[in-house]
C-alpha cells in the first residue's frame, strides 16, 4: 500500500491548454442540434471553459484532501481512496465506478458517509469509505497484459478489501461498477453484507411470459432499452476497437472530452439551470482525470473484455450470476435506462430495498448526493435487520 498524492506538471497543464487553443474544429450540419451527437457550439464553449475557466488544481486539491494509496494485485496498479470514519463502528463500504465515470463521481458524499455527526446525521449511519478505480481508469493507469475481466477485478477487489483488513462489507456500484460489484458478491458471498446498485439493465429473455401484462411504465422502460441499443455507438466502438479509438482520444483534449460530455449531457438531467445536473467543475475534473492519466483507451478495453456481456438487442441478455446476498436497487428518471421490477425480481430474488426517485440520472452521487447517502444509509440499516 503506496500514499498517492495528485500531482499533474505545469508542463502537462500547458500542453493541455496549447491543444485546446490549437483544436482543428469540425464543421456541422446545418440545425443538427443534438441528434447526431454533441452540438459543436455547445462542445466549443465548455472547451474554452476547460482552457479559460477551469481551475485543475482546486480539483487536486480537492483529491488530495482524501487519503489515497495505490498498490498491485494480480499484475496491475490499483488506486483507491480510503477514508475511514471516526465511528469505530462503521460499516466499511466498497464503492466502484463505470465508465465514463471515475473517483470524482463520489467527492461530495465521502464526507457524509463517514461522518454523518458532522454532517446532522446519525453516528450509527457512518461508514469506513473505499473507492476505488478498476484497473484501466484514471489514477489506476492502463492495464500491463490483457484478460482483466469483470471476474477478474472483482476477485482483485476481494483481495483490497481483505488487504485493507476487512472481512464484512458492503459494495456500491454504478455503471459496469454494478457489475464488478454483483459479481464479486456471487463469488465472495461470505464477505458481502450486500451489494446496492445505481443502475440496473433488465432485457427481457426473449419468453412471453416475461413481459405479458406489463403497464404502460414498464412498456417504456423496455422502449428505452431499445433506444439505448440504437444509441449505443460508443459501446459498439470501445467493444470490437478500443485501441483504434484510443489514438484519436488520447491525443485530442476536444476529442476526449466530447466522447465522455455526450453521455454526461444524455443520462442526466441536462436542462437543469444553470448547467444541468451535473456542473461545468465536476465534468471537467472527471474528464481531467481521464486526459492526465491517458487512459481512454486502456478504459475502453473492459468493454472489449466483457463484449459477451453487454447487451445486444440481437440476442438474449447475459443472465446474472446467482445473488446470495441482500441487493438494493436505485432508479432515477434520468438515467440511460430504468429497470422493470417484475423482470429484476425473477433474477434477484434477494431485492430487500427499490427506490424510485422523481430526479438525478447516471451519476446520482454528483448529481443528487443527499438523495445518493440517504439511500445508501437506508440500504445499510435494512441488511443490519435481515442480519439479526
Amino acid at each position: 500500500m503506496r500514499p498517492f498524492h495528485v500531482d499533474v506538471g505545469q508542463d502537462a497543464l500547458a500542453d493541455l491548454h496549447r491543444r485546446l487553443a490549437d483544436t482543428r474544429w469540425p464543421d456541422e450540419p446545418p440545425g443538427a442540434g443534438c441528434d447526431r451527437g454533441v452540438a459543436l457550439s455547445r462542445l466549443r464553449e465548455l472547451a474554452n471553459y476547460w482552457r479559460t475557466g477551469y481551475d485543475w488544481r482546486a480539483a487536486e486539491r480537492r483529491l488530495n484532501s482524501f487519503p489515497q494509496f495505490t498498490t498491485e494485485i494480480d499484475g496491475a496498479n490499483v488506486y483507491f481512496m480510503h477514508v475511514r470514519s471516526p465511528e469505530p463502528d462503521a460499516v466499511p463500504l466498497l464503492m466502484t465506478h463505470g465508465w465514463p465515470g471515475s473517483v470524482a463521481e463520489y467527492l461530495d458524499v465521502i464526507g457524509p458517509l463517514t461522518d454523518p455527526r458532522a454532517h446532522g446525521g446519525d453516528p450509527a449511519d457512518a461508514f469506513h469509505v473505499v473507492v476505488a478505480s478498476p484497473p484501466g481508469f484514471g489514477f489506476s493507469g492502463p492495464t500491463r497484459c490483457p484478460g482483466w475481466r469483470v471476474e477478474r477485478i472483482a476477485a482483485a477487489w476481494g483481495e483490497l478489501m481483505r488487504r485493507l483488513g476487512y472481512d464484512r462489507y458492503l459494495a456500491h456500484g454504478g455503471d459496469l461498477g454494478v457489475w464488478i460489484s454483483l459479481t464479486l458478491a456471487a463469488l465472495q458471498p461470505q464477505h458481502l453484507l450486500g451489494a446496492h446498485v445505481s443502475y440496473l439493465m433488465t432485457p427481457p429473455s426473449g419468453d412471453p411470459q416475461e413481459t405479458a401484462g406489463l403497464d404502460e411504465e414498464d412498456l417504456a422502460r423496455l422502449a428505452q432499452l431499445v433506444s439505448l441499443d440504437r444509441n449505443a455507438g460508443y459501446q459498439k466502438v470501445q467493444s470490437t476497437r478500443p485501441q483504434t479509438l484510443s489514438y484519436g482520444l488520447t491525443d485530442s483534449p476536444v476529442g476526449q472530452l466530447a466522447w465522455i460530455a455526450d453521455k454526461f449531457w444524455d443520462w442526466t438531467d441536462s436542462a437543469k439551470p444553470p448547467q444541468g445536473s451535473v456542473s461545468w467543475d465536476q465534468l471537467l475534473t472527471n474528464v481531467s482525470i481521464y486526459w492526465f492519466t491517458a487512459t481512454a483507451g486502456s478504459s475502453a478495453q473492459l468493454y472489449f473484455e466483457m463484449a459477451d456481456l453487454l447487451p445486444d438487442a440481437s440476442k438474449p441478455p447475459a443472465l446474472p450470476p446467482p445473488l446470495p446476498v441482500p441487493l438494493g436497487v436505485a432508479v432515477h428518471p434520468f438515467d440511460a435506462v430504468r429497470p422493470v421490477r417484475r423482470i429484476a425480481d425473477s433474477r434477484f430474488p434477494n431485492i430487500v430495498q427499490w427506490t424510485e426517485f422523481d430526479r438525478g440520472g447516471h451519476f446520482p452521487a454528483m448529481e443528487e448526493p443527499e438523495l445518493f447517502v440517504a439511500d445508501l444509509r437506508s440500504f445499510a440499516r435494512v441488511v443490519a435487520r435481515e442480519e439479526s
